[in-house]
């Protein structure tokens, strides 16, 4: 089961490096940014989880993370000097697959060390939306999560289909892949159906 987590944790920090590489390329940076955008998206929202529940950050103790990182930025790098075009696209989606891996991750760590479940959810939400908002706000745009978009929501979603799963059958492998699945599915049709929550207009 650990090795398995640590599989998805990988996979979590893969998706999101390609998202923060994408966009360091929509920005037109240089190398050094490229890696810095990739590494505070990919590793952002877990780094704060681990603070905030007093744990060793993951990645300090397992260079795994970072090497991936540089894989799926030199990756992507490679394969947008052959394309010679910015997928804007992909950039949602790979950003919408990082968020369910990472949302499901925060969430089942919190949990394994005791959290009460509301706790866990928030500290799900913080690991899948945190590190996206570190990299809009440093390329100066607004966040994701601040725009109206069904962004944090769908890591709330996901968290409660994983405990309701987890309630029903007792079984966290069975409740992370639904959490995983949960998660997705609604961030990938609010992006092609662009679904938002009402947005905040003020007065004139």
């Amino acid at each position: 089961m650990t090795q398995w987590l640590h599989w998805i944790d990988l996979m979590g920090v893969a998706v999101f490096a390609v998202s923060g590489t994408l966009m360091a390329f929509r920005k037109h940076m240089d190398g050094f940014g490229v890696i810095v955008l990739a590494s505070v998206t990919a590793i952002g929202g877990g780094t704060l989880r681990d603070m905030i529940l007093d744990l060793p950050v993951f990645w300090v103790h397992s260079t795994d993370f970072l090497y991936t990182i540089l894989a799926a930025a030199v990756i992507t790098i490679i394969w947008l000097r052959v394309t010679h075009k910015f997928p804007y696209q992909t950039l949602l989606i790979a950003d919408a697959m990082g968020l369910a891996f990472f949302n499901v991750m925060g969430l089942q760590k919190a949990l394994n060390y005791g959290a009460d479940p509301l706790i866990a959810i928030v500290m799900g939400t913080m690991t899948g939306a945190f590190g996206g908002l570190i990299r809009d706000v440093i390329c100066r745009d607004i966040p994701l999560v601040l725009k109206g978009e069904l962004y944090a929501t769908t890591c709330i979603f996901g968290s409660l289909v994983y405990l309701a799963i987890f309630w029903g059958w007792d079984n966290s492998s069975l409740a992370m892949l639904g959490a995983v699945i949960g998660t997705l599915s609604l961030r990938v049709t609010a992006i092609y159906r662009h679904w938002q929550l009402p947005l905040f207009q003020g007065l004139h």
